[in-house]
């Protein structure tokens, strides 16, 4: 009998399941080991929030909601934008509220795709913004930012746009990013804007760590490139709800129009309670980040520190919750090897960073949504780690 697996959607050959999860999966079996492998907050949602969620099951409120977002939502997404970030958009017709930001990816590029297009990604970087390009018969083209400070230059821009042609739909730039934590100062994208304006090119502005800036105010392509963005985020990390699936999703109204096709015929609508719970959190909790950004730029300071001492050469973070490593030499230099030699010896799980595309050999990720205090005795145990091996 022939196996109908084989006769599946061919693109799918082409995609391996997720590293991050698979390493996680293996580092979670390990007696003793302190992770800092997903990309997830270890606070838990504030109360107010949750409690929201709970008033809106007792008042019954378990029924459909409108496929791009209850009012209330979008109207609450729109001012947290335009108070925080001085993004406009109107809630009536230009915000779709998605099931997490994984979602608003997918519907963004699920939407502006045919095959054949190509679409750029700034490498390292999230995984999921490949494997959906392929998935849509697209091509990805991965541009390498390791040599200047893990950001996208205009000068490589404007290249790679000379190089690649007409077929170029789209631009995918994520910032804070994960997984290096860098990001871009309104100057930097005023630059790339330049690039880009009065050209057949979607900007696709993933801001989902817009709250997680440490060292400067929030910066975004949207506000310069309005016309050509599709600006993505959600409370996952600014309000610790990563379980509750809510993303938002931006564009002129004439192409949420054409989004919330894609969206509406994918989920249909997201939980009803949930987006009572992520009203009340961009409502009367604009400010609930700033605890946990403090606490976060308290781990930062301190992962630099004793992994610098450790020989590990760090890009500074000045968003997200990640701090991207390269491997001192006399250490195993295949980063996925390193990461399952440091998750056996020393009960330590961080990720490849060549899961991240071209850029990452060599690195590792470290996400510090963790304690304090598990970071302390992790970094205990690689300073012995690599002390056994290079005699630091």
């Amino acid at each position: 009998m022939t196996s109908l697996a084989k006769s599946m959607k061919k693109e799918l050959s082409l995609l391996q399941p997720s590293d991050i999860r698979s390493f996680d999966e293996f580092a979670s079996k390990i007696p003793g080991i302190i992770k800092f492998t997903m990309g997830e907050p270890d606070f838990n949602t504030p109360e107010h929030i949750k409690q929201a969620a709970i008033a809106s099951i007792a008042a019954n409120q378990t029924h459909y909601a409108p496929s791009n977002g209850t009012l209330q939502l979008r109207q609450a997404a729109a001012n947290f934008l335009a108070t925080k970030y001085q993004q406009n958009y109107d809630p009536a017709d230009e915000i779709i509220i998605t099931n997490g930001a994984t979602e608003a990816i997918y519907t963004a590029l699920t939407s502006v795709l045919n095959p054949g297009d190509k679409v750029i990604i700034p490498t390292p970087t999230f995984p999921l913004y490949i494997a959906i390009t392929i998935l849509n018969q697209a091509e990805p083209i991965l541009v390498d930012t390791s040599s200047t400070g893990f950001k996208l230059t205009a000068a490589q821009l404007q290249k790679t746009l000379s190089e690649q042609g007409e077929r170029v739909k789209a631009i995918v730039l994520n910032y804070p990013s994960n997984p290096t934590g860098v990001t871009y100062d309104q100057a930097e994208l005023d630059e790339l804007a330049a690039v880009l304006r009065n050209k057949p090119i979607f900007a696709i502005c993933d801001e989902i760590y817009s709250e997680l800036n440490f060292d400067q105010p929030h910066a975004s392509l949207a506000t310069v490139l309005r016309e050509q963005a599709i600006l993505l985020n959600g409370v996952s990390k600014s309000h610790a709800m990563t379980g509750w699936r809510i993303g938002i999703l931006c564009a002129p109204r004439e192409i949420t129009a054409e989004l919330s096709k894609v969206h509406q015929f994918t989920i249909t609508t997201t939980s009803t309670m949930t987006q009572a719970a992520a009203t009340e959190a961009l409502a009367n909790g604009q400010d609930d980040c700033q605890p946990m950004k403090e606490e976060y730029q308290k781990r930062r300071d301190y992962l630099i520190e004793k992994m610098s001492e450790c020989g590990f050469t760090c890009a500074k973070p000045q968003g997200a919750f990640y701090l991207f490593a390269k491997i001192p030499a006399g250490l195993i230099q295949d980063d996925k090897k390193f990461i399952y030699d440091l998750a056996e010896k020393a009960k330590v799980a961080v990720i490849s960073g060549s899961s991240f595309g071209p850029g990452g050999a060599g690195y590792i990720r470290i996400s510090y949504a963790a304690s304090m205090e598990d970071i302390q005795e992790a970094m205990h145990r690689v300073k012995q780690y690599v002390s056994e091996r290079l005699g630091k």
